[in-house]
């Protein structure tokens, strides 16, 4: 971490939770005395689709896995299938501190990125994209998974606190046309569980802290990357620790 507290990035704390959807209703309601809902939400909540990168190593999914440190996760975010605000977002981790850099994209230059047309981005006011630029061209990053979900997010403004439950958070692959509601996704959370995020900058008030967690959450280091590739790939069996390759073989 002390690279990047070097440049003096901000980092935030992140807190992830697997509740069941009962819990997140209970403690909704045990919040809303305390915070706000999200402007930005529609009746309370609003639709998001991620479009991971990853290079050619599947270096975001392998860090993870083996529990590195420090890394980082390229992807382009939309709201509710619209192309009115589509950002390119870095995510850096840190332990439990995350900090995220974010660019906007009109439609026509993510199109570009799509078509494998990168150029642009070297010549973009926007550092971020320079630097994505850098990394498709030399690391080969390229789309692997697009993820979605319904986020119900409350916000208060001491401490700069976010809480935000996610639920139906859904994986695709192989078709990436991300302004296309009927696109196929898969479930990859068990029945009945959603996930709580919790981030704050400083402090998150007593208020609140003493609400979290509830009985029988299991605290995580939740990736929904990572839910999704697995689910669409099929790469290994997390329960089992071996590949799904291997276990068919001594079957």
């Amino acid at each position: 971490m002390a690279g990047f507290l070097r440049k003096r990035e901000s980092y935030r704390n992140e807190w992830k939770y697997y509740i069941s959807l009962w819990e997140g209703e209970l403690l909704k309601r045990r919040l809303l005395p305390f915070m706000d809902i999200d402007s930005n939400a529609q009746n309370g909540q609003y639709m998001i689709r991620s479009l991971y990168f990853d290079d050619y190593w599947n270096s975001s999914y392998e860090e993870k896995m083996m529990g590195v440190e420090s890394r980082q996760k390229w992807r382009v975010r939309i709201y509710n299938y619209s192309d009115k605000r589509i950002r390119l977002e870095r995510k850096k981790k840190s332990g439990s501190y995350i900090h995220k850099d974010s660019a906007p994209l009109s439609r026509e230059e993510f199109e570009r990125i799509m078509n494998g047309d990168y150029e642009f981005l070297l010549k973009s006011e926007h550092q971020l994209c320079r630097e994505f630029y850098y990394d498709c061209m030399v690391r080969l990053y390229r789309p692997k998974v697009i993820v979605d979900y319904e986020r119900e997010p409350l916000i208060r403004r001491e401490g700069d606190v976010r809480i935000t439950f996610d639920r139906d958070v859904r994986g695709g692959a192989f078709n990436y046309d991300i302004f296309d509601p009927l696109l196929p996704t898969e479930n990859v959370l068990a029945p009945g569980r959603m996930v709580l995020e919790v981030k704050f900058t400083e402090m998150i008030p007593e208020m609140i802290k003493e609400l979290l967690p509830l009985d029988g959450q299991e605290f995580s280091a939740i990736s929904k990357y990572t839910l999704c590739y697995e689910k669409v790939f099929y790469r290994t069996d997390m329960l089992a620790g071996i590949s799904k390759t291997n276990r068919r073989r001594k079957q």
